[in-house]
């Protein structure tokens, strides 16, 4: 596997990484890179999640949180300078064969370092049970990045309080729940985290690439599409039907819908499920001009929404809409 060098040794903001990363996936002939970096303290959020759900804005602002949005699905994380993030872009296509990989990868790491890690989950790595690494997945043509946290240490505050909405005298307890589901890595090591970060590289890596300015150029450019307003806040056009529902092994799902006479007008799907297709044309255009009805919604949808959506049976999306139970 080919190391990923920056340049540039400062700390750069979130969107310069996720950015890097496309660089990476669209300009580099490697079969499997890998980097790791870090951030201040940063929100990061999922590609169809709505940041006012998600994120204690009020809090972040607060304590100079920063917050972005990432291309990949899944749910909101908090990442500072003690959370190692690490990207994984392969030209394998399978989402499940990718996951598989690069967590198992990841796993083994950690198990040469005498700790019992075990790939599980929705892709997460767990100690003793508890969460240590969470993952997410998107592709472009030819190509498929996974990135993930590893969290070695962290500020737990700042963990619970930027990503529950809610009181900040809740936090404390908030904390104290937190740690009963996630676990750091300094606790199970005596590593510190740049010996860490060096064991992963010199285990998983065996050559090096450092990107010269030209690509850094580029990368610059790419950065620019994850600063916009835009992509940040997303699209959020009026409704007037909300349905919501969670679904084992996908995620939760928030179905917003303009209804006029009984017909589906326009649509969009919010949560933190997992994107492997183009949510427009696999599911949205197929739900417009559809009744609000579950046969004409099963007529309506294709029978693979799994190929938009990881592990979504058609079925449970109807129920969600139709609000079956």
């Amino acid at each position: 596997m080919t190391y990923i060098i920056l340049p540039e040794k400062e700390t750069q903001v979130l969107p310069f990484y996720l950015a890097t990363e496309e660089y990476v996936a669209r300009y580099m002939d490697e079969d499997d890179c890998m980097m790791m970096w870090q951030v201040e303290p940063t929100v990061i959020f999922g590609r169809n999640q709505l940041i006012e759900n998600e994120v204690n804005l009020d809090y972040c602002r607060r304590h100079g949180i920063q917050t972005y949005r990432r291309k990949s699905g899944g749910g909101c994380v908090y990442a500072d300078m003690g959370n190692i993030m690490i990207s994984y872009i392969t030209k394998d296509e399978n989402v499940t064969l990718t996951f598989n990989r690069y967590v198992n990868l990841i796993a083994l790491v950690l198990c040469r370092m005498g700790i019992d890690a075990k790939a599980t989950g929705r892709n997460d790595i767990l100690i003793e049970g508890r969460k240590v690494s969470g993952n997410a997945f998107y592709h472009i043509p030819g190509k498929s990045i996974v990135h993930g946290t590893m969290l070695y240490d962290t500020n737990m505050e700042h963990m619970v309080g930027s990503i529950t909405p809610g009181d900040e005298k809740l936090v404390s307890k908030g904390v104290s729940s937190v740690r009963q589901h996630i676990t750091l890595l300094k606790d199970h090591t005596d590593m510190g985290i740049e010996e860490f970060k060096a064991f992963v590289r010199s285990t998983l890596c065996d050559k090096e690439v450092t990107l010269d300015m030209t690509a850094i150029a580029i990368i610059k450019e790419i950065e620019q599409t994850y600063l916009s307003e835009s992509f940040i806040y997303g699209k959020n056009p009026s409704y007037t039907l909300v349905r919501r529902g969670r679904v084992e092994g996908v995620g939760d799902l928030e179905v917003r819908m303009q209804i006029k006479n009984g017909v589906i007008k326009g649509a969009n799907i919010m949560g933190d499920f997992f994107l492997v297709g183009d949510l427009d044309e696999g599911i949205i255009r197929h739900l417009t001009g559809a009744r609000l009805e579950a046969e004409s919604l099963r007529s309506a949808l294709p029978e693979h929404i799994d190929d938009t959506i990881l592990h979504l049976e058609k079925e449970d999306l109807i129920r969600i809409i139709t609000k079956q139970q």
